[in-house]
């Protein structure tokens, strides 16, 4: 019944990510286990790419191989390898299996496999259980046999992207890099995955891009990502700070000066222009310019030439501008702040980065990064979140984004660490470690602000709203919220409601969501 389940979905006519997932949910389910997590390797750190019985912000690791003797083993031996369940080896998924309220934390059983294609490690598979004695040496040897079907799901996954990439070569566009390259990231949320596409789509132009996002949003790994899926992807990315630039120096850290140019200037130092040359300018927090730089910027983008300070011959160079800021640009040329040549000069395609509070449930995925990083870094066995923390975490606005987020959990991390959490030990930690409340800000009143159009149950988002809407409103956001805490688990979304399954799945209906 397994081996067809496994076939069904290798044949399936489904998307990579589709396939893989129902893999290993299928496998899930063969063995009775409580999680089963298919991970690819690169530059010995594992990324999980389906995960079935985890958290949902188990997504967000990154299991770096030297840190996890596990993982290490399983990735190094050819066959399946069986931990007996009293192996000292710490397990990374402790504390990351669904459980009931309860239920113990510990990983007591785990066995796992590498995969390898076309004769190069890909990555491991692994199967966690709570219960003592589920996995045997029958299982293991069945665990051979179905990795060989999982090898080769992924190989026909590959075989799918390289057909993409023939097909784009064939119409004159270049393949995508991999997923991974120059930065990652994170985040599953349907709004992030098409601008993700929109963003390889424009990267094979030579096209000015303007990055336009709040603080913390992560302008940077967009720049990043454009630039590696760009034609340019083999020159240099430069970055500068435009915001840390003094005016003085400014134009002698754009165009560069030559000897004796002005006080200080010991030798010929070539600008970040010319240090792009072929490849991607990054100007972040473009608009913190001044103006007199804004107008040779300008001079720049428009004939491709640089000059440096005290030579009278222009230099061609050949770059391709990708800007961002914090700022309303717009604003600042009606207020005389940025000139407007230069601000449609780099706005020929503008980008929206959506705040984290618009991405949905990619604050746990994001969280589980950072858990895992705080993890290692003050030596935890786990570190989790508890279900009122992962609420907290979706319920808040974040003003200041992915980095307030990131500073969220180191601090948290270190609170529990105060508050007599053992290393040893799985640490939980709880909302209050979170600290959220001191901003006192929540989606509700991001609404109020013009700031987001989801509401907080209990809060409303006008007054002048029926009452009929308000409440309708705040059961969308409850259930969405309880189904990213349960990795879109309905079954455990309506334990976290406390309402019959099959009521939330006609409440669901009515109000549009499913």
């Amino acid at each position: 019944m397994l081996d067809d389940s496994l076939l069904a979905d290798l044949t399936a006519d489904l998307p990579s990510v589709v396939r893989l997932q129902r893999l290993v949910r299928t496998l899930r389910e063969g063995f009775r286990c409580g999680a089963v997590c298919l991970l690819r390797v690169r530059d010995d750190v594992l990324a999980p790419v389906a995960v079935e019985g985890l958290v949902r912000e188990a997504l967000g690791r990154r299991f770096e191989v030297a840190r996890h003797p596990r993982l290490a083993a399983i990735l190094t031996s050819r066959r399946s390898t069986l931990f007996p369940p009293d192996s000292s080896l710490p397990d990374p998924y402790d504390g990351l299996v669904e459980q009931q309220p309860g239920e113990p934390l510990h990983v007591h059983d785990c066995m796992g496999i590498s995969l390898h294609v076309e004769g190069e490690p890909w990555g491991v598979l692994t199967l966690d259980a709570l219960v003592a004695g589920t996995f045997d040496e029958a299982a293991c040897t069945a665990l051979e046999r179905y990795a060989l079907l999982v090898e080769a799901a992924v190989r026909v996954s590959r075989l799918e992207q390289e057909v993409r990439a023939l097909r784009m070569a064939s119409h004159g566009m270049l393949p995508h890099a991999e997923p991974g390259e120059g930065g990652e990231i994170l985040g599953h949320s349907a709004g992030l995955q098409r601008l993700l596409n929109e963003l390889d789509v424009v990267a094979e132009s030579d096209l000015p891009v303007l990055l336009m996002g709040e603080t913390g949003v992560g302008k940077e790994l967009f720049a990043r990502r454009l630039h590696q899926r760009s034609p340019r992807r083999e020159q240099p990315l430069v970055q500068v700070n435009c915001a840390a630039l003094p005016e003085t120096l400014a134009e002698s850290e754009l165009f560069g000066h030559v000897k004796g140019a002005f006080s200080g200037a010991t030798a010929d130092r070539a600008g970040r222009f010319e240090a792009a040359d072929g490849g991607t300018l990054f100007l972040d927090e473009v608009g913190e310019l001044p103006l007199p730089i804004q107008a040779k910027l300008l001079r720049a983008l428009q004939n491709g030439e640089v000059q440096r300070l005290g030579e009278d011959t222009p230099r061609r160079v050949d770059v391709r501008i990708i800007a961002a800021t914090n700022r309303r640009l717009a604003d600042g040329v009606r207020e005389g702040h940025f000139r407007a040549d230069l601000y449609h000069r780099l706005s020929v395609y503008p980008v929206a980065i959506p705040p984290l509070r618009e991405r949905d449930s990619d604050v746990l995925v994001l969280a589980g990064h950072f858990l895992e990083i705080n993890r290692a870094r003050l030596g935890v066995r786990s570190l989790r979140l508890a279900p009122a923390a992962e609420a907290a975490l979706l319920a808040y606005a974040w003003p200041g984004n992915v980095r307030e987020l990131e500073h969220v959990i180191s601090r948290a991390a270190i609170k529990a660490l105060g508050h007599g959490a053992r290393r040893d030990d799985i640490v939980t930690l709880e909302p209050e470690w979170l600290d959220l409340s001191h901003g006192k800000t929540l989606k509700g009143e991001a609404l109020k602000a013009g700031r987001d159009e989801s509401a907080v149950p209990g809060v409303a988002s006008s007054t002048d709203e029926p009452l009929r809407s308000q409440v309708e409103s705040a059961q969308r956001q409850a259930i969405r919220q309880a189904l990213a805490a349960s990795g879109d688990n309905w079954a455990n979304a309506a334990r976290r409601l406390a309402v019959d399954p099959s009521n939330l799945h006609k409440l669901a209906r009515r109000l549009g969501i499913k």
